[in-house]
């Protein structure tokens, strides 16, 4: 949410920011044109796990602390929107995840235009649970308009009602100035890891749950294990499943080669990224169903200009090309992403032409600055049809 944010607030319009309070947060309440306004909805702080990726349990299943505070939550979010909308003047209300950001946004907005955005895990709660599906389909139905990050997730939101001819697919965006290739960050990054450049390393980043597919990751490692003696596999997150990934790696006898790099903050990744001679997004529609919409990750590998070898599920196949800007296999598939991995590995040629093009194909449609003129396009549309 911060680039959107900025983004917009960058082309000149006020931005406030509603979002539920949570024990770690430490951000000033306003940073530019843009305001922060936090909403307290659970009195104790193990409670409060509405957004921040904590209301799902390895986004399978809703956490019953989530469910218990649902109601406060929806209520809070829901007075302090409204507020926030009426003290600021807001012209329109722009809700990010349907559940719930769009259905408190619905209950807030007033006259003012609803844009809605789904992202992939919300539409998927409405999918799943009832209630949950009732609330999307009554806050979708409100929206002026939608839009999705990918087509897949575009479609599954007007399979829950929301307008066809006002959903529009936008992408992601990347920073593409914060994600560039540098030979000093590689060094950086290698020494951070305590790897030679003699050393091949294979990166992955992102939260430990199902639908991101490491557990293949580390099979295709196992596979590569006799080629490459020396391979490193590197995943950076945390989640639900830290503890069975790791028993995995030693399952599968790469105790030593896989590290796991538990909590990283953002401004580690670049550096990361420009140590790694192969990225890796194994992304898989998880035994639920569930499937991430369009990964940050795949964008901000191919900023980087470092190979990527990636399946081709949810928006990924929208922004990656085959044999031109990534590598890109079946999901599920370890033999598939061995035999990626080990032919980048090979041919250091190969890697750095698919680098470069991704680098521009990058730099050209998928800038945050790109993403925020269409936000604001769709903004002014909704504003001058209402």
């Amino acid at each position: 949410m911060e680039p959107i944010a900025q983004g917009v607030a960058a082309r000149g319009h006020d931005v406030h920011v509603v979002a539920p309070w949570h024990p770690l947060w430490r951000r000033a309440r306003s940073e530019g044109r843009v305001s922060f306004h936090l909403f307290r909805y659970a009195p104790l702080p193990s409670l409060n796990v509405f957004g921040y990726a904590a209301a799902l349990r390895a986004d399978v299943s809703l956490r019953f602390a989530a469910l218990a505070v649902a109601p406060l939550a929806l209520a809070a979010g829901w007075r302090r929107t409204r507020q926030v909308a009426r003290a600021a003047r807001a012209t329109i209300v722009h809700a990010h995840w349907v559940i719930p950001g769009g259905v408190i946004g619905a209950a807030a907005a007033g006259p003012r235009p609803l844009v809605i955005s789904v992202h992939g895990s919300d539409v998927y709660v409405a999918e799943r649970h009832r209630v949950a599906s009732r609330a999307a389909r009554a806050a979708l139905a409100r929206a002026a308009w939608v839009t999705a990050c990918s087509t897949d997730l575009g479609a599954r939101a007007v399979a829950l009602g929301a307008p066809a001819e006002q959903t529009t697919i936008v992408p992601y965006g990347v920073d593409s100035a914060r994600f560039t290739p540098d030979g000093t960050a590689r060094a950086r990054g290698r020494a951070t890891l305590a790897v030679g450049e003699d050393i091949p390393v294979v990166f992955a980043f992102g939260r430990l749950v199902q639908k991101k597919g490491f557990e293949f990751l580390i099979d295709a490692g196992a596979l590569l294990a006799r080629e490459w003696p020396l391979l490193r596999i590197v995943i950076a997150g945390e989640g639900d499943l830290d503890l069975a990934l790791r028993a995995h790696a030693v399952r599968c006898g790469l105790a030593e080669r896989v590290q796991f790099l538990g909590v990283v903050s953002q401004h580690r990744i670049p550096a990361l990224l420009a140590a790694a001679d192969v990225a890796v997004v194994p992304s898989v529609h998880d035994e639920a169903g569930n499937v991430d919409g369009l990964p940050n990750t795949v964008l901000e590998v191919m900023a980087s200009a470092t190979p990527l070898v990636a399946t081709l599920v949810g928006g990924i196949g929208a922004v990656a090309t085959d044999g031109e800007t990534a590598r890109l296999v079946p999901e599920r598939n370890a033999q598939a992403l061995a035999r990626a991995i080990d032919g980048l590995l090979r041919d250091s040629t190969c890697r750095a032409a698919l680098g470069r093009l991704a680098r521009e194909v990058v730099c050209r449609n998928y800038d945050w600055t790109r993403v925020a003129e269409q936000f604001e396009e769709i903004s002014a549309r909704v504003t001058t049809d209402r």
